[in-house]
């Protein structure tokens, strides 16, 4: 039976109907009623469903595909995507988890290794240190809903050796920065890359080798422009959207 029987589209209130249209298939997603994987009615059905234009029932569904919402496949139909996560760092230095909460989803973090290491020569670059010289490597792998999801790399100047005896599974990289002036960021430079995953990270990601992943590298700096962390961040293709707020 299909969930949109009970649903209706009230034509005397001031809100578009391609919305209204939206937030019913949001909401089904939302509440189960509608499950990664399922089919949607095809835009002639919707239309005659709900006695709407087909202009308006298409702009509502090409959002929801804009939006990793919904996903189309040629000559097959429109289907409901994986769940995936909104990601705001383009945006903002600091993970929103005003924005994550919003997605009602849990995120836990695993520490796979932390401790001093040399750096190599890239590394020393991206911190403004000889090659050779001695840096805290943080590598933790973190999970949404119970689900791995990002394989981060964060390498960090001694200034950052009390990390060591700091509980990073509880405690944000930021929020660790934060703690005292002198590493506090005030800036980032970003790289977004798509890649295929390599065997090690598409273990840890719970993904097959080869699977697409959204690849950032990141330079952090303080005040005084010293570079306090390079990472690189292994984002889930399939879990995963960017947002980026553009004003003029």
């Amino acid at each position: 039976m299909s969930p949109f029987l009970d649903e209706t589209i009230d034509k005397n209130v001031p809100v578009p109907m391609y919305y209204q249209l939206k937030k019913m298939i949001q909401n089904m997603i939302k509440d189960g009623r509608l499950k990664p994987g399922d089919m949607l009615p095809t835009e002639m059905e919707l239309s005659d469903m709900f006695s709407i234009s087909r202009t308006t029932t298409r702009q509502a569904i090409m959002e929801l595909v804009m939006e990793g919402a919904l996903y189309r496949v040629k000559s097959k139909g429109t289907f409901v995507a994986e769940n995936r996560v909104v990601q705001d760092f383009t945006n903002v230095i600091r993970a929103s988890h005003n924005l994550l909460e919003a997605q009602n989803v849990k995120t836990t973090t695993k520490v796979l290794e932390l401790h001093i290491i040399k750096s190599d020569v890239h590394v020393g670059n991206m911190l403004g240190l000889k090659p050779g010289s001695e840096v805290v490597h943080l590598k933790r792998l973190r999970f949404v809903n119970q689900e791995p999801n990002v394989l981060a790399d964060a390498y960090l100047p001694m200034d950052c050796k009390e990390m060591l005896e700091t509980d990073m599974e509880r405690t944000g990289l930021y929020q660790f920065l934060d703690s005292r002036q002198e590493t506090m960021p005030v800036y980032a430079v970003r790289n977004l890359e798509a890649v295929s995953a390599e065997g090690g990270d598409a273990e840890l990601l719970g993904i097959e080798k080869g699977a697409p992943i959204q690849l950032t590298t990141s330079v952090t700096y303080t005040k005084d422009e010293r570079p306090i962390e390079y990472s690189i961040a292994r984002f889930r293709g399939d879990r995963n959207v960017f947002r980026c707020e553009i004003r003029i």
